[in-house]
Parts: C-alpha cells; sequence; structure tokens
C-alpha cells in the first residue's frame, strides 16, 4: 500500500489563517489602535465566541488485517500427507500438517523450536515444553529448565496419543512454537511432495486483527504507543482502536545509488474486535489525535484580522459599536482557532469580515 495521509488540522489552519490576513490588510484599520471604538458600519456577518474542547486531528490510510506473517519450513523428512486450507485456525496441540501421516504439532510460547529436546537438556525450550505438555493434560513432572526422566514420561504419553514412535524425545520439526493459535495464510506445498530440507510449507498469522499505518517521519508525532485512536471502516463505521506499538522501518532500495526510504509504522488494535468480524482485510482511515486543548475560548478563523502594528485580533461586536481586541491565537481545529485576549469572554459577538 502507498502511503497516503491527510493533511494535519493545523495546516489547513495555517492555510486559512494566510488568506484571512490578506482580507484584514485590505481593509485596513486606519488609525485605530486595537481597543480603539471605531466608527465604521457594522462587519457584514458575525459568530460568537465559544468555549470548548479543540483537537488537533490528522489521518492515515493503513491495511486491517492480521498482522506478520511468519513462514513456516519443513524441518521432518518424509512425504506430506495432509495439509491446511488457507484461513483454517490452529490451536494449540492440534495437527497443522501432517508428513508421512504422523502430526506437526502447534505448541505455544516465544521461543522458536531450534533443536531435539530430550533427557539432561536445559533451558527455556525445555521449560516452554513442559508449559504445553501440562496445558494439554500431562503432568508427573516439574515445570523448570530440566529435561528429565519424569519429562520423558509425559513426553511418550503424549506421543502414544499423537500416534507417535514413543521415544521420550522431541525431535527438531515436530512441534512448531507460535505466541498462540495461529491462522494459515497461504500454502506453499502440497500433498505427495517431499519436505524436511527446510523449504518453506506454509505461512501464518496470528487471529488477532489489527491495523497497520505508515506515517511520514514528521508525521511521526502523531502515534505514540497507548494513545487512543479511531478506525474508519470501508462502510464509514467508527471503531475505537489504541496503538500498541510504534517503529522505524527503513527500506533499502535495490538501486545502490538511490537513497534509502524511512518511514513508521505503527499497529494498531481494536477495543471491539467482533466489528470486524466479516471483513477479511480492507483498506481504512485511522485518525489519529495529536493535540487537545480542553476548555479554551475559539472564534471562527475567518474572524481573525491583521492588526496594523502586527499580530492578530478579532472585531467585538457590542450593539451597534465595534473596536477590536488583540489576540494570540494557539490550536486551529474545523475551521476555528483558540484564541486569548484582555477581555476576551464566552458568548461575545465578532466580526466576519469579508
Amino acid at each position: 500500500m502507498s502511503r497516503r495521509s491527510g493533511r494535519a488540522v493545523a495546516v489547513v489552519g495555517g492555510g486559512v489563517l494566510a488568506a484571512g490576513a490578506t482580507v484584514a490588510a485590505a481593509i485596513g484599520f486606519g488609525g485605530a489602535g486595537p481597543d480603539t471604538p471605531t466608527a465604521a458600519g457594522l462587519p457584514p456577518a458575525t459568530a460568537q465566541v465559544t468555549r470548548q474542547t479543540m483537537l488537533d486531528t490528522d489521518d492515515a490510510y493503513g491495511n486491517l488485517g492480521y498482522g506478520v506473517t511468519y513462514m513456516l519450513a519443513g524441518r521432518t523428512p518424509g512425504v506430506i500427507t495432509r495439509m491446511p486450507l488457507p484461513g483454517d485456525v490452529i490451536a494449540r496441540g492440534r495437527s497443522i500438517y501432517r508428513v508421512d501421516d504422523t502430526p506437526i504439532v502447534l505448541m505455544y510460547g516465544d521461543v522458536a523450536a531450534f533443536r531435539t529436546l530430550g533427557p539432561g537438556v536445559t533451558g527455556a525450550d525445555v521449560r516452554q515444553l513442559e508449559v504445553n505438555l501440562r496445558a494439554l493434560g500431562y503432568t508427573g513432572f516439574t515445570v523448570d529448565d530440566q529435561y528429565t526422566a519424569t519429562t520423558a514420561g509425559a513426553v511418550r504419553r503424549w506421543q502414544k496419543a499423537l500416534g507417535l514412535p514413543r521415544t521420550g524425545r522431541v525431535d527438531l520439526g515436530r512441534v512448531v512454537f507460535a505466541a498462540g493459535p495461529i491462522r494459515v495464510d497461504a500454502v506453499a506445498a502440497g500433498v505427495n511432495e517431499s519436505t524436511g530440507d527446510g523449504h518453506e510449507v506454509l505461512r501464518y498469522t496470528g487471529t488477532g486483527r489489527q491495523v497497520t499505518v505508515e506515517l511520514e517521519v514528521s508525521k511521526q508525532r502523531l502515534a505514540r504507543t497507548g494513545v487512543a485512536v479511531r478506525i474508519q471502516l470501508p462502510d464509514g463505521t467508527q471503531v475505537a482502536g489504541r496503538v500498541e506499538r510504534v517503529y522505524t522501518v527503513i527500506d533499502q532500495p535495490s538501486d545502490g545509488d538511490a537513497q534509502p526510504q524511512t518511514w513508521i509504522e505503527a499497529v494498531v488494535s481494536l477495543a471491539d474486535p467482533t466489528a470486524v468480524a466479516q471483513i477479511e482485510a480492507a483498506v481504512v482511515t485511522v485518525v489519529f489525535t495529536a493535540d487537545e486543548r480542553r476548555d479554551v475560548l475559539s472564534v471562527p478563523v475567518a474572524a481573525l484580522v491583521a492588526l496594523a502594528e502586527g499580530g492578530y485580533g478579532v472585531e467585538v461586536v457590542d450593539g451597534t459599536v465595534t473596536h477590536y481586541v488583540r489576540v494570540q491565537t494557539g490550536l486551529f481545529s474545523q475551521g476555528r482557532v483558540e484564541v486569548t485576549g484582555d477581555g476576551l469572554t464566552e458568548g461575545m459577538t465578532v466580526g466576519m469580515p469579508q
């Protein structure tokens, strides 16, 4: 997906502010200072000074899917006798695919299987295996880093249930460890094909739905871990979300003379995954809130006028007379701007110069 994002509200506001300044300069103020009553006629239109919460938002396109795709290589030699279908979901203790009519089994854990496990072996992968055996109902051993005779006994009972040779060892390739249940994304091998040489058998993902968003580096302020976002689905429905991870991606072009491209990638979770249960994949819009100002005064951006001595003000309408109040501008959002100024209060009427 090409990286596309909406314009920041602050940038849009800046453009409107420049236009307002041009109009104000055209009408001029003569010798009047910012707080001097004027005899000019009333402005052609007016608006109210309001008190509100203002948000600086920005949006970007994101991909709704299942997150990172992992490659599963065949380590057990033999002939593939059964393969899953794309979209199949596989849980702990279940067969992912079969070789010589024996299962390659999924277990949960963060340490990838990298060696044969048997009596005398120690390490975090041993503990991981034992945690899974216990979760599958095989007991009689202590869950620790030691592969003992009692661990081997539990393994033999597990092997018997699966129709495997009762060796008491777990050969490399017999078990695949993943963080949780997996979803088959694509298959790369088929029934009757030989395997065991480390070539790709299939690709899989997790089962959780998430949105991946690519942002320009200049907009990394938007994506901060833990911040809330809004996700707009293709049908217009909005779902709450949360930024779970943010990291930098550097893409080195194959052309050695080209400059590498860098962008920010954010992974967003959904507060209600059931809202996208019927959507396999889609391009969505993620709305980030970069800044929030609570309980501030605001006026329409078009109400700002350029003062002769510099800066900006608003034309306050009081009955049949008007006067100018110098203001400091803050956040721009949805056509309004945060303002502060001496004597400026909620409910005041301000002019909207043409």
